[in-house]
């Protein structure tokens, strides 16, 4: 039985696709394609995450490999935040299922300096119960021991806990340490895959 719900928020509870930000703001495509290649899929971006580098180290080491200069990085790494914004049919669920008494927690991949400023302005986070950020212990997913940190933090029972995801090897992760899982592929609207999955109308 499902006692635990565990979210991921990139494009689960949070919308963040740099792709189709970099179109509605009418970069040429040449661009759109060196700003994803080489800040959004880069080494860097993923050391962010894993709470390994700042900000301004991060634009000095992809500057000295990257055809965009300094300012055009920095630039990039200042819209992040426009980038983002509530998918609110998802977020509507989280009083819905605390009010039929599920504990809930999120885990994510997320630097740090990003993490404060949404966790303060979005609302849905004061439906949770607690959560780990990977910039936070310096553990990135799929690394299955960041699943076992937010089991051990909070005495989770795995095997009455359900953790949802856009991306399935994240998922897998989550399951090879007893969690149930769910994956979501981006969908903005998740309360029937997720009503199924727990035997609950949530529409």
């Amino acid at each position: 039985m499902i006692k635990n719900i565990v979210f991921d928020l990139g494009n689960v509870l949070i919308s963040f696709v740099p792709s189709e930000y970099l179109v509605k703001k009418n970069y040429p495509g040449n661009i759109r394609n060196t700003i994803l290649a080489d800040i959004f899929q880069s080494p860097e971006w993923k050391m962010l995450d894993n709470g390994n580098i700042t900000v301004p180290e991060a634009i000095e080491s992809i500057a000295l490999k990257s055809s965009l200069n300094k300012e055009e990085i920095a630039l990039v790494f200042n819209f992040r935040r426009d980038i983002m914004f509530p998918l609110d049919d998802n977020a509507r669920l989280l009083p819905a299922l605390r009010k039929q008494g599920y504990r809930l927690y999120y885990l994510s991949n997320f630097p740090l300096d990003v993490f404060e400023e949404i966790k303060n302005d979005y609302f849905f986070f004061r439906h949770f119960d607690g959560g780990i950020i990977s910039a936070e212990v310096k553990l990135s997913k799929p690394d299955i021991r960041i699943y076992e940190y937010l089991i051990r933090q909070y005495g989770l029972n795995p095997e009455e806990s359900l953790y949802i995801d856009d991306i399935e090897e994240n998922v897998m992760a989550a399951e090879a340490t007893g969690m149930m899982g769910m994956v979501t592929n981006g969908s903005p609207r998740i309360a029937e895959q997720l009503g199924n999955r727990l035997d609950v109308k949530l529409q």
